[in-house]
């Protein structure tokens, strides 16, 4: 099976943004708006309407380590727009996003009379995407696929120290520059994945620059947990409802937790899962992959193992896993506290937690897979490294509308994940799609995601 590019393109994140300056420029609008303190601006080729340029940034905004950064910027022509500037921004960590435009212009082309759309690539993303070439070969596209730990070391020893600005208050400072060489005072933020983890993040930094909040398969603010159980149990909620869908008549939670059980393949499987919807949220065949492993035949579920590690492929151009390990090792939490943890006791300290797992917490899988996924293996072996500070878990966003939508069939962000962060919001609407799964906006069969952001983007 080959998935690259509907895994990949599922996993985008968006958020629409109005933002920045460029280095050591005032903030000014452009002569007629057309993009301010972008330099270099050209017809994006390939992108009727929408020109390119570069925006320059600080490689520390913080000031204290010299160099810069050029930014590829992709911007709408209707400069007239009434709603303002929708900056779209990708997800993964790691995926550009310029050369997804004309994808995106077809996702959200009722609300381009009134916004215009802006997207860039991220730094560590696209022509500039960090690159670590063993670590994109073992994990591709997948959050889940466990890499070898000198992968990982030998990513890290290849990026350098300067690796310590590629997390997402990085890229939040960045999206701010971006806002004033627009011109730009308030935006509107359409985030899908990570990207909705950006979103909120830019919307509690800079509160008083944000509109109104599209949240899309939800990351919440606090962050991403890796031990977190929701994602692991939710596949008993997902299977049994796919299976009743679909009239298969075998028990997949039951099927599954025996799987794990016989053959110790948890993390495995859980990435051909989650894989799987991607392709086909109903997971068509997936109960009775599982139903023959757990009596003993294997073969059937190992194709889909299989086909998850290659369709997961993807060069660092479109997804970076080493902006991907930069990021979440940055931002991240872990059962050994943060990156700044000396790595000489990482190992022990996951070894206590995982102890610490009853079966019922990651049921039907078992706790050495809730500490064998991949994100959480790769940063138990990155190097010690300054992190920024994280925001109050307490810190709620702005008090701007905020329209969350979710898939129930999503395991990437699951519901529980969206209701979360409904709490953290002032003025939450919630959309739940019957049957869709990871990225309701650019991926789901249904239109009424894509509606309700249509009549919340469009509304007074």
């Amino acid at each position: 099976m080959t998935r690259t590019r509907g895994r990949v393109a599922a996993l985008l994140g968006a958020v629409a943004v109005v933002a920045g300056t460029t280095l050591g420029s005032p903030a000014v609008a452009a002569p007629g708006g057309a993009g301010g303190g972008l330099t270099g601006q050209a017809p994006c080729a390939g992108s009727p309407g929408f020109t390119c340029g570069t925006l320059t940034v600080p490689l520390d905004h913080g000031g204290d380590t010299p160099g810069t950064l050029d930014l590829r910027v992709a911007v709408g022509g209707n400069t007239d727009a009434p709603k303002g500037d929708l900056l779209f921004l990708t997800g993964g960590p790691g995926q550009p996003g310029v050369p997804l435009v004309n994808r995106i212009v077809g996702r959200l082309a009722p609300v381009l009379k009134d916004y215009r759309l802006v997207m860039f690539d991220q730094r560590g993303t696209g022509g500039n995407a960090l690159r670590c070439p063993e670590l994109q070969e073992q994990m591709g596209a997948s959050d889940l696929a466990p890499p070898t730990p000198k992968a990982v070391t030998d990513c890290a020893a290849a990026l350098g120290p300067d690796r310590r600005f590629y997390g997402t208050a990085d890229t939040v400072a960045d999206i701010d520059q971006l806002r004033r060489a627009l011109g730009d005072k308030r935006l509107t933020l359409d985030g899908v994945s990570y990207g909705t983890f950006t979103a909120e993040r830019y919307a509690m930094a800079h509160p008083a620059h944000v509109a109104r909040l599209v949240l899309d398969s939800v990351v919440p603010q606090q962050g991403y947990d890796p031990l977190d159980p929701v994602p692991l149990k939710a596949t008993a909620r997902v299977l049994t409802a796919a299976c009743a869908a679909t009239g298969c008549t075998t028990d997949p939670a039951a099927d599954l937790a025996e799987t794990v059980r016989r053959y110790h393949d948890g993390p495995d499987v859980l990435d051909a899962i989650t894989s799987f919807e991607f392709v086909d949220p109903d997971y068509h065949g997936v109960p009775e992959a599982l139903h023959e492993a757990a009596a003993g035949r294997p073969a059937m579920l190992q194709r889909y193992i299989d086909g998850a590690h290659q369709g997961n492929a993807a060069p660092a151009e479109f997804l970076s896993q080493g902006l991907h390990a930069s990021t979440l090792c940055a931002d991240g939490h872990f059962p050994w506290g943060t990156s700044d943890t000396p790595v000489e006791g990482r190992a022990a300290a996951l070894a206590e937690a995982r102890d610490e797992l009853a079966p019922e917490d990651t049921w039907p899988f078992d706790p050495a897979t809730a500490t064998g996924t991949g994100t959480l293996l790769t940063c138990l072996d990155w190097p010690q490294e300054e992190v920024p500070a994280t925001p109050s878990e307490h810190h709620r966003l702005p008090n701007v509308p905020v329209l969350l939508l979710g898939g129930d069939r999503d395991l990437s962000t699951p519901l529980a994940w969206t209701y979360r962060e409904a709490e953290m919001a002032h003025d939450a609407h919630v959309v739940v799609v019957p049957g869709a799964a990871h990225g309701v906006q650019t991926r789901a069969a249904s239109d009424i995601g894509r509606q309700a952001v249509y009549d919340f983007l469009l509304g007074g």
